[in-house]
């Protein structure tokens, strides 16, 4: 289990590098961002996207200005009475608060959600949790159970889930991700994780929306590799599904694949494999 541990933590790199390995792959989808004034408050960027049956935050998970926005979103839609659910990468498919009471406590939600607060500081995610579950909307655990990983690593239909060219930029996506260190051989069945969790996030979402609501959207936090349209969830939903994806970044920059950017503070230089690079 050490490279799911060194790729948990990798998890928290910026997502600058791996765009770069995809850019070409990605160019085409630049064209097709919608207006989305990142200077606005939230509701209006947020109205800019709709109509969504599908919306998806990517945001890299130690930025706080993410968080924030991921709160003031869910409740700019839940206050049109828009939100159908939120969805999180945080948590695990299976998991859910459609039981808990908007008085819920948030020990009662992390219950629910069978949340790693070491994995995942619920100081972090918590604002964003409540603030759905105060207004009455389910908070969906999306993400691959961990105890289905292992066959998910020996599973090599995942590889079909993909073009051969998007196929390859999620190995090196993998690759760049575990900063260089994962083994070779070790590359594809890792990389079968990230597929697999892609589409068990998507299951989640297609569940979510059923029966279709015309007018209700379901939001999914994720980080923003998963949030990339040529490789990550969006790939695994139906065409029919009018989706909507939004890369929040930290120092701003140009992030083609998606629908919008929305900018904020750059966060101080940090190396993330530092901790994780062989010493000497």
């Amino acid at each position: 289990m050490a490279a799911l541990t060194l790729s948990l933590r990798a998890s928290r790199r910026p997502a600058g590098a791996m765009l770069a390995a995809i850019a070409l792959l990605l160019a085409g989808c630049a064209a097709g961002q919608r207006a989305s004034d990142p200077d606005a408050p939230v509701p209006e960027r947020i109205e800019a996207l709709l109509p969504a049956d599908v919306l998806v935050l990517g945001e890299q998970h130690d930025a706080p200005e993410h968080h924030a926005l991921e709160r003031e979103a869910v409740e700019a839609l839940a206050a049109r009475g828009r939100l159908a659910a939120l969805a999180l990468e945080m948590a695990e498919s299976g998991r859910s608060t459609a039981r808990l009471p908007a008085a819920a406590t948030e020990a009662q939600a992390r219950a629910a959600l069978g949340w790693d607060a070491k994995a995942w500081p619920w100081d972090d995610y918590g604002p964003v949790v409540m603030a759905a579950v105060r207004a009455g909307v389910p908070v969906l655990g999306a993400n691959l159970p961990r105890e289905r990983m292992k066959a998910a690593m020996a599973d090599v239909s995942l590889d079909a889930q993909l073009s051969p060219e998007a196929l390859a930029a999620q190995r090196a996506a993998v690759r760049d991700g575990h900063c260089g260190l994962l083994p070779a051989a070790q590359i594809e069945p890792m990389t079968r994780i990230q597929i697999a969790r892609d589409r068990a996030m998507a299951q989640t979402l297609i569940k979510a929306l059923e029966p279709r609501a015309p007018g209700r959207t379901v939001l999914l936090v994720t980080g923003a590799g998963h949030a990339e349209r040529a490789l990550g969830v969006p790939q695994h939903l139906p065409t029919d599904l009018v989706v909507r994806t939004v890369r929040l970044a930290a120092g701003g920059g140009d992030a083609p694949g998606f629908d919008a950017t929305w900018p904020t503070p750059a966060l101080p230089a940090r190396d993330y494999c530092a901790g994780v690079r062989p010493k000497g």
